[in-house]
C-alpha cells in the first residue's frame, strides 16, 4: 500500500524551467556576463544550480553568482514569476491526503530556495508534512541515497512510497532506492523515451493525473 507520495518541485509540482532560465540570465546580466543559450539550460536542467552554472556560463564566478542569486530569487518570488502552484495541483494534493496519503517534497534545491514553500502562510502549509533538500540530505539525485533521511525519519519502507518527478535522474534515484516512480511530462522538456523504462511505474501528462495513477499502482 502506498502511504507516502513524495513530490519533486521543479517542473513537477510547478513549472519552473522557463522562469529559472530568465532568473539565471538576469543574475548573469547583473554580473556583466552574456546570457546563456536556452538549449544549454535545457540540457543541464535537473542538475543542482551551482553544479550546472559552469556549463551554462563557462568561466562564471560561482561565489559572486551565489551571492547575487538570493536577491534576484526573492524578486521573482515577490513578482509571482516563480513557484506558482496551479490550483488544480493543490486540489490533487488535497485528494491524495483525503485518500490517506502523506505528501512530502524531495528536491535538489538548497534550503534557501525551498524555504518559502515551507512557510506557515504558504498554500502548501497543511498539505506537505516534510521536505528534503540540500540542507537536510547528504546525497543528491540521481544517487538513490538521497532518500536515506526521508526513509529513516518517517520510518517508511521503500515499497510504501512513490516518487513523482520530471527527470531521468529522478527516476534513477527512486528506482535505485526501490521506490516506485511516476514520470510527470507536463513541462514538455522530457519525453517518456528519455527515462529508463524499468524504473517508471506510470507516466502522466499533467500533475493532477497522479491521483488516478497512484490508485492503479
Amino acid at each position: 500500500m502506498i502511504r507516502a507520495v513524495v513530490v519533486d518541485v521543479d517542473d513537477t509540482l510547478c513549472l519552473t524551467e522557463a522562469a529559472s532560465f530568465a532568473l539565471e540570465n538576469d543574475v548573469l546580466a547583473a554580473m556583466g556576463r552574456p546570457p546563456m543559450p536556452r538549449d544549454v539550460h535545457l540540457a543541464t536542467w535537473g542538475e543542482t544550480l551551482l553544479d550546472a552554472m559552469p556549463h551554462r556560463s563557462p568561466g562564471v564566478d560561482l561565489d559572486r553568482f551565489a551571492g547575487l542569486f538570493p536577491e534576484w530569487h526573492q524578486r521573482y518570488l515577490a513578482d509571482g514569476r516563480l513557484d506558482v502552484i496551479p490550483p488544480e495541483n493543490l486540489q490533487a494534493l488535497d485528494e491524495l491526503i483525503r485518500n490517506g496519503h502523506t505528501v512530502l517534497l524531495l528536491t535538489s534545491r538548497t534550503a534557501s530556495e525551498v524555504g518559502h514553500l515551507l512557510d506557515p502562510g504558504h498554500v502548501l502549509a497543511g498539505r506537505v508534512t516534510g521536505a528534503y533538500h540540500q540542507g537536510n540530505t547528504r546525497f543528491r539525485k540521481p544517487d538513490p541515497r538521497v532518500f536515506d533521511e526521508l526513509l529513516a525519519e518517517t520510518g517508511l519502507a521503500p515499497d510504501q512510497c512513490v516518487y513523482v518527478g520530471d527527470s531521468p535522474g529522478d527516476a534513477l534515484a527512486a528506482g535505485g532506492a526501490g521506490i516506485r516512480f511516476i514520470a510527470c511530462l507536463q513541462s514538455g522538456v522530457r519525453r517518456l523515451a528519455d527515462f529508463r523504462p524499468d524504473y517508471v511505474s506510470a507516466a502522466v501528462d499533467t500533475f493532477p493525473e497522479i491521483v488516478s495513477a497512484i490508485k492503479n499502482l
